[in-house]
């Protein structure tokens, strides 16, 4: 058997070489990595000085000096929050913009190039896509959206799809208790994903009525980020707002398919009950008290 340590520092050194990570100009533009990803996080969005510095993990000093780099060639411009004077902000000027622009073009060729490379596609973006799970657990975010929104149509859509695969007869939505989207929106109830840098990694409904009882519904994460714990953490979100709403009691079910959800459910304080709906998929239905 090959040691585990040798082949996590091969593909340490596989990836750095890869992307260029100790270029002193990535990918062409005359800078290095520090720089351009500073540049990139600026330009999607990341305009706190102090979130950026923790978003890449990097020391106050580092931030600093790259930020003071960056304004010197005139890519980004930093000044004082509006509403706290001790934080500063961080924008793109014009030429930033056109940098940041040129940086996802080249980013993107890149890529595809990556891709290009293999033949087996799928497997290789569903290794990548674990990978990033596992090393970004930590700054993987729990969010409230609509259920009608892409990001949360996008998990509903992975979720049915599973079903249909792992259901002995398949699964069709259309026959299913398929819940309203009004019901998990506030005041009513929620819908919470699951984001990985952007990008959604699981999701969960909270179906309420108005009254004191609710039901969980569509708990689902990507097979490449099971084990990292999100199934709780986004039970623990729909509790909490349940809470917040005045729900005292919930309901939910599943099939005994799911096994990993059953483990997930006894272990988190929830109780089996007699059947509560004619939904003909779920054969085991649980409850909890807030």
């Amino acid at each position: 058997m090959l040691d585990p340590i040798a082949r996590v520092r091969r593909f340490n050194r596989a990836v750095t070489s890869e992307v260029g990570a100790l270029d002193t100009s990535f990918l062409g533009r005359g800078r290095p990595l520090g720089a351009a990803r500073v540049l990139n996080a600026v330009g999607h969005g990341r305009n706190d000085v102090a979130e950026l510095r923790d978003y890449l993990a990097l020391d106050s000093g580092l931030m600093s000096r790259l930020l003071r780099g960056l304004e010197e060639e005139g890519l980004v411009i930093t000044r004082p929050h509006p509403d706290d004077a001790r934080r500063r902000i961080a924008k793109l000027t014009a030429a930033g913009r056109r940098e940041f622009d040129a940086y996802e073009t080249l980013s993107n060729a890149q890529a595809q190039s990556m891709l290009g490379r293999s033949s087996r596609r799928e497997e290789l973006l569903a290794a990548m896509d674990m990978v990033a799970a596992a090393l970004g657990r930590d700054r993987i975010g729990i969010d409230e959206v609509d259920p009608r929104s892409e990001p949360a149509r996008y998990c509903l859509t992975e979720y049915y799809a599973e079903l249909s695969r792992r259901f002995a007869r398949g699964f069709d939505v259309k026959l299913s208790r398929d819940p309203d989207a009004l019901d998990m929106l506030a005041p009513r109830g929620a819908f919470f994903i699951a984001l990985s840098d952007g990008l959604p990694l699981g999701c969960v409904g909270l179906k309420g009525s108005g009254l004191e009882i609710a039901e969980i519904k569509r708990l689902w994460v990507a097979p490449a980020a099971r084990g990292l714990g999100l199934g709780r953490r986004l039970m623990d979100a729909a509790e909490t707002a349940a809470r917040h709403l005045s729900i005292t009691t919930l309901r939910l079910d599943t099939n005994s398919a799911l096994g990993e959800a059953q483990q997930l459910y006894r272990k988190t304080g929830w109780t089996e009950i007699d059947r509560f709906n004619d939904d003909p998929y779920p054969d085991l239905f649980f409850e909890k008290v807030l």
